[in-house]
């Protein structure tokens, strides 16, 4: 056999490898997402089906807490069958500042004003948490709602109120108190290793990318609508 014959053996053979990594991960995604786990008498248990530990090195600086109203419309046969569906439940979004981008150069030292300037990342809101588990209302119109309309309401009401829930978390008001929340944060971070060297009257100012763009930008492009809510129906 030339070596032609062998390369083409050798390529036929990462084929079929690749084929099976590739079906071994489908079916892996299958099971997690979509695959239901019964009892023997065919009915379905609560479990865990997969969980997965992430290091983070963000900092929480702040939370937003609320109450969010969500609604939706679905209209099926024709026309004929419109229903709708209004929800009310708690909502969550944490602030962090993501330390692993602070470079060696964010810190600047004033000895003769004696000042330590930190340039720190900016401020960005986490994906909302809304607790479906503890809200308030939950109603249904419709003359008939069938089970694709109801699973559908369902989706887009969650869909509806977790886009609300991030345009609340990224308007400016909310942005500038978890700003101001981080630099009162980063400041006693900075201040302890500070006292410890026995050095006093050391003055610490904490700057963000907003505040080099200037208070008249109304809107903190950080992260986008699409990145916060991230994969989501």
């Amino acid at each position: 056999m030339g070596q032609r014959g062998v390369a083409q053996i050798v390529v036929a053979i990462l084929v079929v490898i690749g084929a099976l990594v590739a079906g071994k991960i489908a079916w892996e995604k299958y099971t997690e997402q979509y695959a239901i786990t019964r009892e023997a008498d065919g009915r379905a248990i609560t479990r865990i089906v997969s969980v997965k530990f992430a290091g983070a090195s963000a900092i929480k600086v702040g939370a937003l807490t609320g109450t969010v109203q969500a609604s939706a419309s679905d209209t099926r046969g024709f026309g004929m069958l419109t229903s709708d569906k209004v929800v009310k439940a708690p909502f969550s979004i944490d602030y962090f500042v993501d330390m692993s981008k602070l470079p060696p150069d964010a810190y600047r030292w004033d000895a003769e004003r004696r000042i330590l300037t930190i340039e720190a990342p900016e401020v960005v809101p986490a994906a909302p948490n809304v607790d479906w588990a503890a809200q308030t209302a939950s109603h249904t119109r419709g003359l008939i709602v069938t089970r694709d309309a109801s699973d559908q309401l369902a989706r887009q009401t969650t869909l509806n109120a977790r886009r609300a829930a991030v345009i609340e978390g990224m308007r400016p008001e909310h942005l500038a108190a978890a700003r101001e929340n981080a630099r009162r944060v980063l400041a006693d971070l900075a201040s302890a290793p500070i006292a410890a060297t026995g050095e006093q009257d050391i003055r610490i100012i904490v700057q963000f990318p907003f505040d080099a763009r200037g208070q008249h930008e109304q809107v903190d492009r950080s992260r986008s609508l699409e990145e916060v809510l991230g994969n989501q129906y």
